[in-house]
């Protein structure tokens, strides 16, 4: 968490704790849609990962149900992100000159924001029990140079003035 003295402590997220709404494009009319869980009876039990997925968009209509059990999550930021259950473009994404800025949801670009615009960035000591590699600790090299750090948050910045068009 950031505080007022601009430090940035690890909340240990990973990125399997942003899955349950994935803001997307419209694979229908481009603009913006929602990858929610869908209603379950299948008893998947605790795998949150592989329950049912919908694609829903409030612009056209567009309602697809995805019950798979492969789910494709994006590696790296060489090409623009999809979303792991449909493989449609991801909404809150741009391109830097470094590589591609992604987020699946308002959450976690927050998390983004938060870690990039922190002088003093804390992770958990390593001997400490729980989570090791989390999502801040697999950010690319890029992202956590501090000589980009006006460059990641005026992408930010655009990311979040695509809301306004969605």
């Amino acid at each position: 968490m950031a505080s007022s003295s601009g430090r940035f402590r690890d909340p240990r997220s990973t990125e399997y704790d942003f899955l349950s709404s994935i803001m997307v494009r419209c694979p229908g009319c481009a603009k913006a849609a929602l990858v929610i869980p869908a209603a379950d009876n299948s008893g998947c039990g605790g795998r949150t990962l592989f329950r049912p997925r919908r694609l829903v968009c409030r612009s056209c209509g567009l309602s697809r149900l995805w019950s798979g059990r492969a789910v494709a999550l994006s590696r790296g930021t060489a090409a623009p992100a999809t979303d792991p259950y449909f493989g449609v473009p991801l909404w809150l994404q741009i391109e830097t000159r470094h590589g591609w800025l992604w987020a699946y949801d308002l959450e976690h670009l927050d998390l983004l924001r938060r870690f990039v615009q922190a002088p003093l960035r804390e992770r958990a000591p390593w001997y400490d029990t729980g989570q090791k590699m989390t999502l801040v600790a697999r950010l690319p090299l890029w992202i956590k140079r501090a000589k980009n750090r006006d460059e990641i948050l005026r992408g930010i910045a655009r990311i979040r003035a695509s809301l306004v068009c969605a």
